[in-house]
């Protein structure tokens, strides 16, 4: 049911993705209908903290940008008085006047630069722990409908974005405005004929900034993704290398990279290729305005009706303002950019990080913190159901019905056919996958009662894939427990008969390296069982973890195996009688049901179907 549900994500998302970009599902609104200021305003918690220095900031950046706009008045006085009177000593005096200006204007600038700096590395950490935090806490299913590649974007390139839009855009874009509506004040003040002039262009920027936005946020949102999906095939290549190299599969991953670079290539012309059309009109806008205003003022000093130095200060200040006016286009592309990093970021974010509770469901009562008082009842299973959230709707559930109880202290072996549900049943005690409908308790305690710091703390999990970190081999095992010492880590590799970690370079503090390829199949299962019982845990749910051992090996593993499980209440998934035997009870999982309970000899002579496993000569073996 796993490959049946992976292969239903995979056509439902190619599907999506045939006229959209590729790999962001459950998107939580079109880009069409979204608002580049509301997405912006939803990070206002982590600007928060660092809002007194950003407001500061953006005051000195304006300070800074309008000792810009007192030059055009410095020269007007230089050329109607100094220059105009011959006046040497004024002139000198008027140049020493414009450096100083500029020098403080250099230093303002600095110092907004360094307002900003410290503060905005802390909001982007902060929402990248966040981010990181979240996803750990989210549900498996979560995991299986999203593309690692969407995720690693999300958390690297699109909070970079964010960052350096709070960090330039953001404040350029107060400064700019700031700046502009001085400056046509000033420019008004000098002569409003000529100030009106230059106002005309503003209308039609306006409705070409608006019609710009929605194109652009289309396109931008596109790239995003688009990285995204590329970043997916990288990461997949790399972990999978020896699978690309062992079928000779690498003009294949090639290709397949090849291809999405140059989607994102094209989708990234795209953009270039608005901004430039962009930039140009607004640039071409507000330079005819002002050669219009050139005339006309040289018209007016011609006429005696304007004084040359007035003109002077006129075409300086509008001079002054090209680049906050032409500067509009750049920044709108940065703040939409930005607006769609962070629509992606609280796209993950506003997961929920548990699934409701059904209806028909009473709410549980919750114990304290830290408190789990238990009856002793064993792992029961009551009326149980289970539905993949991408399983067609007129599909029935893979589990319906189940009703299985595990007595304490007793070890129950799971059987079935390959996607009959085994694995799924298993991961719903731990509530990495949550049921849809009846009851599951451990010990008389409702599973959904529990926070899941405190039901991992009773039930501990070993997987038929193993997973192991880029980290020690004592680290890797005991992540199984955070009270676990020394002692712990060697009576937990000694049931998992996992002594060759004393042959390695540093013994239990050798690294194994990412995902721990650099050992075998079998030895890394061996440490994810030790893992799994390092704590003493009360409820143990194994997923066939001896597959990968051979028959001595499994031998010793299931010799040790039987002393731990004779204190603990364990739920087994077995594939092989070997594994089976190791267990008091075992109950069949058939059509989504538990369809026959008892051991292995009482099975075996009366259900044909748990005999045909057994065997192997069923068509469907496990």
């Amino acid at each position: 049911m796993a490959a049946t549900s992976e292969a239903t994500t995979r056509e439902r998302d190619a599907s999506c993705l045939e006229d959209s970009p590729q790999g962001a599902p459950e998107r939580t609104g079109s880009t069409e209908d979204r608002s580049t200021v509301r997405s912006l305003l939803r990070l206002r918690p982590y600007v928060r903290p660092v809002r007194n220095r950003l407001i500061l900031a953006a005051l000195v950046a304006i300070v800074a940008s309008c000792m810009g706009l007192v030059i055009p008045l410095a020269l007007k006085w230089i050329v109607d008085g100094p220059v105009a009177d011959r006046d040497p000593t004024g002139v000198w005096l008027g140049g020493a006047l414009l450096l100083g200006i500029g020098v403080v204007e250099a230093v303002l600038f600095g110092i907004r630069r360094w307002l900003v700096a410290r503060p905005l590395a802390s909001v982007e950490a902060a929402m990248r722990a966040d981010l990181y935090r979240h996803l750990q806490r989210l549900p498996v299913a979560f995991h299986d409908r999203w593309s690692s590649g969407q995720l690693l974007s999300r958390a690297t390139t699109d909070l970079q974005l964010v960052r350096m839009f709070l960090a330039f855009p953001l404040t350029f874009l107060v400064v700019n405005g700031a700046t502009i509506v001085i400056g046509f004040a000033i420019l008004l003040v000098q002569d409003w004929v000529l100030g009106l002039v230059l106002l005309v262009p503003a209308i039609p920027m306006v409705i070409l900034c608006s019609y710009f936005e929605k194109r652009y946020s289309l396109v931008a949102r596109t790239a995003q993704d688009q990285v995204g999906d590329l970043t997916t095939v990288v990461e997949e290549s790399v972990l999978g290398i020896r699978i690309v190299k062992g079928f000779g599969q690498h003009r294949g991953q090639a290709q397949a990279f090849r291809s999405l670079a140059m989607r994102l290539r094209t989708t990234e012309l795209r953009k270039g290729s608005l901004l430039a059309t962009l930039w140009a009109l607004i640039m071409t806008l507000p330079e005819l305005a002002l050669g219009a205003a050139l005339v006309l003022g040289t018209v007016q000093v011609a006429d005696g009706e304007l004084s040359a130095g007035t003109l002077v200060a006129f075409l300086s200040t509008a001079l002054a303002l090209r680049w906050p006016v032409e500067s509009v286009g750049f920044l709108l592309a940065i703040s939409n950019e930005t607006a769609t990093a962070t629509d992606r970021y609280f796209e993950v974010m506003d997961v929920a990080e548990a699934e409701p509770a059904t209806a028909a469901a009473p709410a549980p009562v919750v114990p304290p913190a830290g408190v789990v008082e238990t009856s002793g009842d064993g792992l029961r299973f009551t009326d149980v159901e289970f539905r993949y959230a991408d399983a067609p709707a007129d599909s029935p559930p893979l589990l319906r019905g189940v009703n299985l109880h595990v007595r304490p202290g007793e070890t129950m072996a799971l059987v079935g056919t390959t996607g009959s549900g085994k694995t799924t049943l298993t991961a719903l005690v731990p509530r990495l996958l949550e049921h849809t409908g009846g009851q599951i308790s451990v010990d008389g305690l409702d599973v959904t009662a529990l926070s899941r710091a405190q039901l991992r703390s009773l039930v501990a999990v070993a997987f038929e894939e193993p997973t192991l970190f880029s980290a020690t081999v004592g680290e890797n095992v005991l992540m199984g427990s955070a009270e676990a010492g020394p002692r712990e880590l060697q009576g937990a590799l000694e049931v998992a008969q996992a002594r060759f970690v004393h042959a390695l370079p540093h013994g239990v503090d050798t690294q194994v390296g990412e995902q721990g390829l650099s050992l075998s199949g079998g030895q890394r299962q061996r440490l994810a069982l030790a893992r799994a019982v390092v704590g003493g845990p009360r409820f143990l749910i194994l997923d066939d973890p001896l597959s990968a051992l051979d028959v001595h090996t499994e031998a010793l593993v299931e010799a040790a195996l039987r002393q731990v499980l004779a204190n603990t209440t364990a739920l087994v998934v077995a594939h092989r009688p070997s594994t089976v035997q190791l267990a008091d009870r075992v109950a069949l999982l058939s059509d989504g049901r538990i369809t026959a309970i008892g051991t292995h000899h009482e099975l075996l002579r009366a259900n044909a179907e748990y005999a045909s496993l057994m065997s192997g000569e069923g068509s469907d073996p496990i």
